[in-house]
């Protein structure tokens, strides 16, 4: 983060809960009257390998957030489960993939990505308001050589969130390193029927400054 350790009076960590960022850490420098505020998002993996969600929540809560038009909201229920298949002979009866729809369809649910991914990825990472995370911190939990990676949160953006919107062979979609798909589990309970954003936090392990 930049300190010099030497210069630290104390720090103290503070759990935060329903924001973006999990622990807020607070840094009194020697000689200085005011305190530090850093916002750190936490995420704990066991292999390398493991993705991690991101971002949940009910396709209304997004249409709230980023003013989903009404035509790419339907697209999105009927992604999820909320609205139930229309196509014909669909690969889950539960919910429409994305390559199931018309062209037309995947074409106006794209484009609509597309032209407010920065708000998109901005979003599900970093958040917003005076909790919104600024680091993200990744432990990697193994029973030896444990290890750990903290990279600033515009860093984060950029690595996960660059690179082309695609549909993916099993009919969900890419945004660059983040995948967008409908929650599921649950036991079949309808909150499975929620989106949800992923990525794998371990990879930034593997990436330089």
């Amino acid at each position: 983060m930049g300190y010099v350790l030497s210069d630290i009076d104390f720090v103290k960590a503070i759990i935060l809960s329903g924001y973006k960022a999990d622990v807020q850490v607070q840094v009194s420098i020697k000689m200085k009257k005011a305190i530090d505020v850093e916002n750190l998002q936490v995420k704990l993996v066991s292999n390398l390998r493991g993705f991690n969600q991101i971002d949940k929540r009910w396709v209304d809560k997004y249409v709230e957030m980023w003013s989903i038009p009404e035509d790419v909201a339907k697209l999105l229920k009927k992604y999820t489960g909320e609205l139930k298949p229309t196509v014909e002979n669909p690969g889950d009866e539960r919910r429409t993939f994305v390559n199931e729809f018309s062209k037309r369809e995947q074409n106006v649910l794209l484009k609509w990505i597309k032209d407010n991914k920065y708000l998109i990825v901005n979003d599900i990472l970093k958040g917003r308001g005076k909790f919104s995370a600024e680091w993200m911190l990744v432990a990697l939990k193994v029973e030896k050589n444990a290890q750990w990676v903290l990279k600033p949160i515009n860093f984060v953006i950029n690595y996960f969130g660059n690179g082309e919107v695609v549909i993916t062979k099993k009919g969900n979609i890419k945004i660059g390193r983040i995948t967008m798909q409908r929650k599921g589990g649950d036991g079949g309970r309808k909150t499975a029927q929620m989106l949800q954003f992923k990525i794998n936090p371990a990879e930034l392990f593997m990436v330089g400054e």
